[in-house]
């Protein structure tokens, strides 16, 4: 929506002064940044010492908008329920299916509405949700196919920020013995399930998009797709020239089984059916052959690490530095929302390859916070994105340089200090398409966010 003067319906410009930006290589101090009334970057000026009269002020270090490429916004009411006891990935699952069973388009509204705030809050402008919770219970559809996914795009807009929602094919409950080699769905997942990938087509085809909203595609994994209706989801992409997004490799007993279906790897029985490829992102991508690495880098398939979730489900540590050697593009995401920090992401993906090798210095703080924004975005298909330039969606995020954690480092560390100290936090304004959406540590549109977080998930736990 353009900006306007309010009452008059005039486009205007807004200005923002920063008193220290990150412009892609180095921290520049005192940066004025021009907003054009459809939301983009008009202008970007260097060396302006002092605010101009009228100009919004953001003091602290100003990023591009972090992307979170992937979330799955119910998996927010798990957060510490899940924490009790020991188990897997799969006893965790168990879990999982009981909240989604729970939800209704009007909590899931809520309670993603409260989800997209607190992405808001940690300094996130866009979001991709890997949505794959589209029928009733029973998998009876609504009267409206799409009353689930159009819930999480209303809640997105309502919480301000931008969304890819990533309409997910989830078609069976993994692979099975001969002659059928894939299980039908079980009670649980009956409410994920079109039963075929052309009937997933036909009503991700009712979705619509605008600038607030781009519609793409998944595969949920290749358990709960059959290989044979792999390339009709991918083709629904390849025709809308949408990102596709697909869970890769996240535990072994995956790959175990496909290999013993298949006689391949998940990422060759991917590459097989057309779709790996630079407008897909693989999720995770934990556990891969050298093989799979070369052939997602060779086809400029994207990675998505999601260290938190990775780290919180025992996952495993997935090969990002070789995946990036490779030319594979990395991006960030909280998926199970464990926690919501993109600078912990960042981070993370960094330290963890320290655990691994035993050596510092995989990515620089550049890299990381690309991966963290301008990469991620560019997963979403927002190539334009994640950048301070004119031309690109004034999406951005400010981060305290006074905090206990950020305060002493001189401001040209600033990249070094948001990704190696920083937190969620430290975040104190965040602005989409110009307008001041977070101000002060506060959201403009939610008067509480705890309030709405807590009662969302309340609603889901009686």
């Amino acid at each position: 929506m353009p900006l306007t003067t309010e009452g008059t319906g005039k486009p205007v410009t807004v200005t923002y002064w920063l008193s220290h930006a990150w412009l892609g290589t180095h921290v520049e101090p005192g940066v004025l940044l021009e907003v054009s009334s459809g939301g983009r970057i008009a202008g970007v000026r260097t060396g302006v010492d002092a605010p101009p009269p009228g100009a919004t002020v953001l003091r602290g270090l100003t990023l591009p908008g972090l992307a979170n490429t992937h979330s799955h916004a119910f998996h927010r009411a798990l957060r510490s329920t899940v924490q009790v006891g020991s188990g897997t990935f799969w006893t965790w699952r168990e879990t999982m299916y009981q909240v989604a069973s729970r939800l209704t388009p009007d909590t899931y509204h809520a309670l993603a509405r409260a989800v997209y705030a607190e992405m808001a809050l940690a300094g996130i402008t866009a979001v991709g949700e890997f949505h794959y919770l589209h029928h009733g219970p029973g998998g009876t559809p609504y009267d409206n196919p799409n009353a689930m996914g159009e819930a999480l795009i209303a809640a997105a807009r309502e919480a301000g920020i931008r969304i890819t929602l990533l309409d997910t094919a989830y078609l069976s409950a993994g692979f099975g013995p001969a002659p059928a080699l894939y299980r039908k769905p079980d009670r649980h997942q009956l409410r994920f399930s079109d039963t075929t990938a052309e009937a997933w087509a036909e009503r991700a085809s009712l979705l619509k998009g605008d600038d607030h909203t781009l519609i793409g595609a998944a595969v949920h994994s290749v358990r709960a797709v059959p290989a044979g209706e792999l390339a009709t989801v991918a083709q629904w992409a390849e025709e809308r020239q949408a990102p596709l997004h697909v869970h890769l490799s996240e535990q072994t007993a995956e790959n175990d089984a496909c290999l013993a279906t298949h006689g391949r790897t998940p990422t060759r029985l991917l590459a097989d059916h057309g779709v790996l490829g630079p407008r897909t992102t693989g999720v995770h991508n934990t556990h891969l052959t050298d093989e799979d690495i070369a052939l997602l880098g060779s086809t400029a398939t994207g990675t998505c690490m999601c260290p938190t979730t990775e780290r919180d489900l025992a996952d495993g540590i997935g090969p990002a530095a070789a995946l990036q050697r490779a030319g594979s593009p990395l991006s960030l995401g909280s998926d199970s929302h464990a926690v919501i920090d993109l600078f912990e992401e960042a981070r993370a993906m960094e330290l963890n390859e320290r655990l691994r090798t035993r050596r510092r210095g995989h990515w620089t703080a550049a890299a990381l916070l690309r991966a963290a924004s301008a990469d991620g975005h560019a997963a979403l298909g927002r190539p334009d994105a994640g950048v301070l330039e004119p031309g690109a969606p004034a999406d951005l995020v400010t981060v305290a340089l006074d905090s206990v954690r950020t305060a002493g480092p001189v401001p040209r560390l600033g990249a070094e200090t948001a990704v190696f100290a920083a937190s969620a936090a430290d975040v104190r304004h965040t602005v989409v398409a110009g307008r001041h959406l977070v101000r002060d540590g506060r959201h403009t549109l939610i008067d509480d966010v705890p309030e709405a977080l807590a009662r969302a998930v309340a609603a889901l736990h009686h």
